[in-house]
């Protein structure tokens, strides 16, 4: 009896300790001029409920407190807004005091050179270095054949075979990536790079507490690793003297005007590989996914590309112009990103206090401009569950 007392006594004394602690850090937020909404934990905030139940968090909330509402999440208080004219509005102005606000951890797994971390003119110098590595020659001479190559090796021993396409999407995305940036160093060090690389996706969006086990201490130690492999890559190809056709050929090729130190150059590679790792791997599983349960729209796909293959011999690659023709398969694309929504919105933060909505955000908070919701608008997308391709020939 003694014992169920002081079980029932701790039980209780949790219970009282919880509410008071999410009573404290309510009341520490509630200044005036907030929009409505929950903090959560102190230093967690709702982050747990906002990684686990994803959509279905926001859609909770939403019922709550409005299209316009704060919360604290990935180590920051954020305001959520979910209004479609209010987050034109932030998005048209967001040069007048806000400016770019990933999660801590992203700015810290990524690299204090990446082009999310930096302002002014440095992130000018950083755009135009991703830009000119991505640029309408580069996508006819360089980036399109070896995707095609690629492709052609990494889908020949499929045939015949289970596989899990989520994992191999992932694989995909990565490679792919990866023979762009280093052509002919690509396979040696992809087995090295690829566990690490997964580890610092995970880490970048977790909290920023760098305590052993957690995601964020993971991914810390990934980039340290990532960092080690391709300062050894980026010193053997200056040693080497030789020009490769890639993207790191590229950024150390003397008539390249955007000159990069080592690390600039490591953060930017880190940074291509992050930022079409996610949307490249998850878009593919969803397109397969959705292919495979709309036959229709699979024939009509293989019609395009067989009458694309007939003009072209067996091992000839797909060019440029062969892409522009491919109508519905952009189609396809657009229809799997709009209701698969890989990208739910982006983060802005505060660099003075602000009035938005008649409401007063305060310097260094987060604005997550939520444009998920969007895209399920049945005024712009009729029938906007169902996945129809067709539907963006029309606009076209």
């Amino acid at each position: 009896m003694a014992g169920l007392i002081v079980v029932l006594g701790v039980f209780w004394g949790l219970c009282i300790l919880s509410t008071a602690l999410l009573r404290w850090n309510e009341l520490r937020y509630r200044k005036k001029g907030l929009p409505p909404g929950t903090m959560g934990w102190p230093v967690f905030g709702e982050t747990t409920e906002f990684l686990k139940q994803g959509p279905a968090f926001m859609k909770n909330q939403r019922l709550r407190f409005g299209n316009f509402f704060k919360s604290h999440i990935l180590g920051c208080p954020t305001i959520v807004s979910m209004d479609p004219e209010l987050n034109r509005y932030i998005l048209v102005n967001e040069a007048k005091g806000l400016v770019p606000g990933y999660p801590q951890s992203m700015l810290d797994i990524l690299g204090k050179c990446n082009i999310s971390a930096v302002h002014g003119s440095a992130h000018k110098h950083m755009r135009g270095a991703l830009l000119a590595l991505i640029s309408p020659n580069m996508i006819k001479d360089q980036l399109l054949p070896k995707i095609d190559d690629f492709m052609r090796s990494h889908v020949s021993n499929w045939q015949g075979t289970i596989i899990d396409i989520q994992e191999k999407t992932k694989e995909m995305a990565f490679l792919s990536s990866l023979r762009q940036i280093a052509s002919s160093e690509a396979g040696s060090i992809s087995e090295a790079f690829m566990p690490e690389f997964f580890k610092l996706v995970l880490g970048t969006l977790s909290l920023p507490i760098n305590l052993p086990n957690t995601n964020y201490h993971r991914g810390f130690q990934a980039r340290k690793n990532i960092t080690s492999l391709l300062r050894k890559l980026v010193e053997e190809r200056k040693a080497s003297g030789e020009n490769q056709h890639d993207m790191l050929g590229f950024l150390l090729a003397e008539e390249n005007r955007y000159k990069l130190s080592d690390e600039e150059m490591i953060d930017l590679i880190i940074t291509i590989l992050y930022s079409g790792y996610e949307t490249v791997s998850t878009t593919s599983m969803m397109a397969v996914k959705y292919l495979h349960d709309h036959p229709k729209v699979l024939e009509e796909l293989r019609k395009e590309h067989m009458a694309i293959r007939v003009r072209k011999g067996p091992e000839e690659p797909i060019d440029y112009n062969d892409y522009k023709s491919m109508r519905f398969t952009r189609a396809v694309i657009y229809e799997t990103s709009r209701l698969a929504t890989i990208v739910n919105g982006v983060l802005r933060k505060t660099t003075q206090d602000m009035e938005i909505n008649g409401y007063v955000i305060p310097k260094g908070w987060r604005i997550y401009v939520y444009t998920r919701e969007v895209n399920y608008d049945s005024h712009l997308y009729p029938d906007p569950l169902t996945f129809n391709p067709w539907r963006w020939l029309v606009r076209n």
